[in-house]
């Protein structure tokens, strides 16, 4: 599996061996973390990618909504539940701050809702810090994570412009609309992945939809860096 990846809800649990009831989900393996995501409005928590997508700033989880019980927007974000056990954001802040304080970061995978049972891996990031700031008069957990380096892409140039290999949301979301979630050449729905039409590698830019497509694995791996 590598970033810009698209899987369904279903097999996206199978790759990660377990039901993704939550969007945090500490030490999920042994070697790993999980995270939910999305950057589509409406979204229950302000998330953003900044950096070209190599940062993640991930707010932490409300307390469950109980019937009778507060608001969960009115309420602090919790480090700890009623009997005193660390909920997903104390479990994750305790390793947030071990990290800064030289403890090696735990890896983190994330993955993007593009739309309802759809969603795309952002690769693997190195979970680096963690505070809290006020917010609609409480206050939230705040998460900072950056692409692990066996993850991430080089910047290459082409002029005075800059290229990111990360697609940004707002493109993914246009692609995958203008598409209708298919390979542009087959049709195919399933193993499905956002290609770079004019290749990254040959100066191709993430940052526009239209030289962004959906192609198949088949597809995907038969072009590799050629322009067709």
């Amino acid at each position: 599996m590598k970033p810009g990846d698209i899987l369904s809800y279903l097999e996206m649990c199978q790759e990660e061996g377990a039901s993704l009831q939550r969007g945090m989900n500490f030490r999920l393996r042994p070697t790993h973390s999980v995270v939910l995501m999305s950057l589509r409005a409406g979204a229950p928590y302000d998330d953003s990618l900044q950096e070209s997508g190599r940062v993640l700033i991930y707010e932490g989880h409300d307390i469950p909504t109980l019937k009778g019980g507060p608001d969960p927007k009115s309420v602090d974000q919790p480090l700890k539940s009623a009997n005193g056990k660390p909920t997903e954001n104390g479990k994750f802040w305790s390793t947030a701050k071990a990290a800064e304080s030289g403890t090696e970061p735990e890896r983190v995978r994330v993955y993007e809702k593009i739309k309802a049972g759809i969603w795309a891996y952002n690769g693997t990031f190195a979970l680096l810090s963690a505070w809290t700031e006020p917010s609609k008069g409480r206050q939230v957990v705040k998460f900072r994570m950056e692409l692990s380096e066996n993850e991430g892409i080089p910047v290459a140039a082409t002029g005075p412009l800059k290229h990111e290999r990360m697609i940004p949301s707002r493109v993914k979301q246009a692609v995958w609309k203008r598409d209708q979630g298919r390979c542009v050449l087959c049709g195919d729905t399933k193993n499905l992945h956002f290609d770079h039409e004019i290749p990254f590698a040959k100066g191709g830019s993430s940052l526009v939809a239209e030289n962004v497509r959906l192609l198949c694995a088949k597809h995907n791996l038969a072009k590799r860096d050629k322009i067709e």
